[in-house]
C-alpha cells in the first residue's frame, strides 16, 4: 500500500522530468491510498491546469483507489505531525494518513524528505 502525494500525482500525470520514474513508482490502482486531501489539492491543480475532459478522468481514476476519508484520529495524530515536523496542514494530514494505514508516502516535496516510510524522488538538477 502506498499513499501518493499530490505531487507525485501530477508528476505521474504530466511531462514532468520526474515523470518515467514516478510512473515506475505509482502503485496499482488497489494499492494505491488516497486522502480526501489530495482529492482536494488535484482537484485545484486539474481545474486550473488540464480541459475538463482530462481533469475529470484524474479525479474518476482517484475514486477508484482506496480513499481515506479525514477522522479525528488521522486529525489528531496530523496536528502531533505538524508541530514535531514542521509541516503545513495538508501535509500533515498526508503523512499521518500514511502514517494511520502503515503505507509509504511517494512524493516530489523536500519537505517530506527525512520522514520514515517516505519515497522521495528530489527535484532532477538542470
Amino acid at each position: 500500500m502506498r499513499v501518493v502525494d499530490t505531487s507525485a500525482w501530477i508528476e505521474g500525470f504530466i511531462e514532468g522530468k520526474r515523470n518515467p520514474a514516478i510512473r515506475q513508482e505509482l502503485p496499482l490502482r488497489e494499492q494505491c491510498i488516497v486522502p480526501t486531501i489530495v482529492q482536494f489539492e488535484l482537484g485545484k491543480w486539474t481545474s486550473r491546469n488540464l480541459v475538463d475532459n482530462d481533469a475529470a478522468a484524474v479525479m474518476a481514476y482517484t475514486t477508484r483507489c482506496v480513499v481515506i476519508h479525514l477522522d479525528t484520529s488521522i486529525a489528531l495524530r496530523a496536528a502531533a505531525l505538524s508541530v514535531e515536523a514542521k509541516l503545513a496542514m495538508a501535509d500533515a494530514i498526508i503523512y499521518a494518513t500514511a502514517l494511520h494505514v502503515g503505507a509509504d508516502l511517494l512524493t516530489c516535496d523536500a519537505h517530506f524528505k527525512d520522514l520514515d516510510r517516505v519515497v522521495y524522488f528530489p527535484s532532477p538538477k538542470n
